[in-house]
């Protein structure tokens, strides 16, 4: 008697899984560093051929600056500084940010909020650094009032569309199957706003992150604005860009953060095929 064996084939879930990532691999990353590497390329170049190296660093030497940077100890120093900034100026711009655009879902509460909230969302950061700057001076409270006036009018509108977003038929539904509130706030109402409430927390703090840097650059003896307002007026361009780029690597890595907090919390609804 002949015992034939037959190949082990994968599960048809391992063989999908397998081939979204490879899908993944080709459609994402394969030209993310394929940017990174032309952007790269192209600026080694330019650097002492088009441009002065003076002026414009070459990449090594701009690596060279923002080790140098890291093993001094000053990063942490002046990271810790604006960060202290962005999480306390953050955090209250979110939570004032988020009461205020579930109240003007009301009608009465839109009327009485709107002017105000639109005039806030149009008008420069600017003018509210150089307010805070000359209120406050150097004091931290003047970056942290910055940023709450500046930011939580993105975190309001946002809030607000979704609120308003809500299917009626779903609240209906809830109501009509006698759902009491606190339940149809948990199942219906706060999944709903998930995904608006992610995205003006990202508007937040990407706002915050540019008004902290730019109120230490007017009025901080401390943070990351501070360090690249003193390589300004050394005139030290690689020092400059290093801390430039050491701040927008911070940001990437915060907005990563956040996109796998999106992904985890929003983990129940269906993929959507690309375009």
């Amino acid at each position: 008697m002949r015992v034939t064996s037959e190949p082990a084939t994968a599960p048809p879930a391992a063989i999908a899984s397998g081939g979204r990532r490879r899908s993944q691999v080709v459609q994402l990353w394969l030209p993310r560093f394929a940017g990174y590497l032309l952007i790269l390329g192209s600026w080694q170049f330019a650097s002492g051929r088009l441009v002065a190296a003076f002026t414009l660093p070459a990449p090594t030497t701009m690596l060279a600056a923002m080790w140098e940077i890291i093993t001094s100890g000053l990063f942490w120093k002046h990271f810790s500084a604006t960060l202290h900034k962005i999480a306390v100026g953050g955090s209250l711009s979110f939570v004032v940010g988020l009461a205020v655009g579930v109240l003007m879902a009301r009608p009465w509460a839109e009327a009485f909020l709107r002017h105000a909230v639109v005039g806030l969302l149009n008008t420069p950061g600017l003018v509210f650094v150089l307010v805070a700057t000359m209120i406050f001076g150097f004091h931290p409270l003047g970056p942290i009032t910055a940023i709450v006036i500046t930011s939580f009018p993105f975190v309001t509108i946002n809030v607000a569309e979704g609120v308003r977003a809500i299917p009626k038929d779903l609240i209906d539904m809830a109501r009509a199957f006698n759902v009491t509130e606190p339940r149809r706030l948990r199942h219906v109402v706060i999944p709903f706003l998930v995904p608006y409430t992610f995205a003006a927390l990202r508007y937040g703090i990407s706002i915050a992150w540019k008004i902290a840097a730019l109120t230490e650059l007017f009025g901080s003896a401390a943070g990351v604005g501070f360090m690249i307002r003193r390589e300004f007026e050394l005139f030290s361009m690689s020092g400059l860009l290093a801390w430039i780029f050491l701040f927008c690597a911070f940001a990437l890595l915060l907005e990563a953060l956040l996109q796998l907090g999106m992904r985890r919390c929003l983990r129940w609804r269906p993929e959507v095929a690309p375009i």
